[in-house]
């Protein structure tokens, strides 16, 4: 086993343990403040702290992996979450509105920090001429995260109704800790710290790749979220009557199934050294809720078309979010790539947050339809973005 793929499977591995631990949390605030009589539309609000402090993170966490080195960064980004989950090991009068917000404030700057870590430290273990090899090892550690999370909304029910929601977070804390510590020893001291000590006023691109790319991901992900986050889980509740747990449990077999999509990305869109496969991904996904909501608006069977529509917008987003994540890795310079990876998920964060906040006023206002044309709207830029992105050759010269 040569280092670099010990390395990978160490930031792999981390990677995964913090992720189960991220979409537990969800889960469990979720079921926990529902189970307290809170609305959807009030459980959601307080997420948006999570979202918010991302995209701040983001932008700065790119910066200090660039200065510090992204074991270090990796690392911080795991503390924090046992931080975020001691936090909500209180007793339960403690657990206000603010100070859960405040929990998971810290548990989205720990989960961007994780991320922009892994996602930036692969760039830095693949010789820069094995482009396929690099888009598969990002697409695994992508997939894979995703279908964890999925498993992790799983876990949080599951910890939740056999040792309560303050034992649940302290054996999470507590599982996460020896996470920790492997890592503290395992994990590349230099890995990702540039040579030249990059200034603050660097965490803004230079690069129209970077620049382009980052822009099509904030719509792209904002085009999920503007439906999937609060106007999805209200809709499958309020109109097909489904109970809490067959919503939580549906969307999680969604989250687990679009990751598993994700890993089989670079097998579905073959070669992607040219645009072609962003901008003709991105145009066919855009379709998908625009097709959803005709069929709502003419009085087709909801249930056939919003499941089957969401199972088809599911693979359609996995490539898309794939083939990003691999662009990004891609684009990426190789001295200070925490820099441009940062900022490019500073933007999905941005996104995030538009699509979770949109989501929960369109919808009240103006319902389903509205929300998936939005979504339309917003993929429908993202292809167009994609149009100016460079040919992978052009960002070499």
């Amino acid at each position: 086993m040569t280092a670099a793929i010990r390395q990978y499977l160490v930031i792999t591995g981390n990677y995964w343990a913090f992720t189960l631990t991220d979409g537990a949390l969800r889960m469990l605030v979720v079921l926990h403040f529902h189970q307290l009589g809170y609305s959807p539309l009030e459980i959601a609000l307080l997420f948006i702290f999570y979202e918010f402090f991302g995209v701040v993170t983001n932008l700065v966490g790119g910066y200090l992996g660039a200065r510090m080195g992204l074991n270090r960064t990796m690392n911080i980004g795991l503390f924090l979450q046992i931080a975020a989950l001691a936090m909500l090991a209180v007793p339960a009068a403690m657990l206000t509105v603010p100070w859960v917000m405040a929990a998971q404030a810290l548990s989205g700057i720990a989960k961007d920090l994780n991320k922009m870590s892994a996602k930036s430290g692969i760039k830095l273990l693949v010789p820069d001429e094995q482009q396929s090899t690099l888009y598969q090892w990002v697409a695994i550690l992508t997939g894979s995260k995703n279908t964890l999370k999925g498993v992790g909304f799983f876990l949080g029910g599951v910890l939740l109704m056999s040792v309560g929601f303050t034992g649940a977070v302290l054996i999470m804390a507590a599982a996460l800790g020896l996470v920790w510590l492997a890592s503290l020893f395992l994990l590349k001291q230099e890995l990702g710290k540039s040579k030249a000590k990059p200034k603050f006023r660097e965490i803004l691109s230079k690069s129209r790749a970077i620049n382009v790319l980052s822009a099509a991901r904030m719509f792209l992900f904002g085009a999920r979220d503007v439906w999937f986050v609060v106007a999805l889980p209200v809709y499958l509740h309020t109109v097909f009557g489904w109970d809490f747990w067959k919503v939580g449990g549906f969307m999680a077999t969604w989250i687990i199934g679009y990751g598993f999509i994700q890993t089989f990305a670079p097998r579905i869109t073959g070669n992607i050294e040219s645009k072609q496969p962003a901008v003709f991904w991105a145009a066919a996904l855009a379709l998908i809720p625009a097709a959803i909501a005709l069929g709502l608006m003419a009085g087709w069977p909801p249930q056939v078309v919003v499941i089957g529509g969401l199972l088809l917008f599911g693979v359609l987003f996995a490539i898309n979010s794939s083939l990003h994540s691999y662009l990004i890795v891609s684009y990426a310079r190789g001295d200070g790539v925490s820099l441009d990876v940062g900022f490019y998920y500073m933007s999905n964060a941005a996104g995030r947050l538009l699509g979770t906040i949109l989501s929960g006023w369109v919808y009240q206002v103006y319902g389903l339809e509205a929300c998936l044309w939005i979504s339309a709207g917003l993929v429908a830029m993202a292809s167009l973005l994609s149009l100016m992105l460079p040919q992978r050759h052009e960002t070499l010269t």
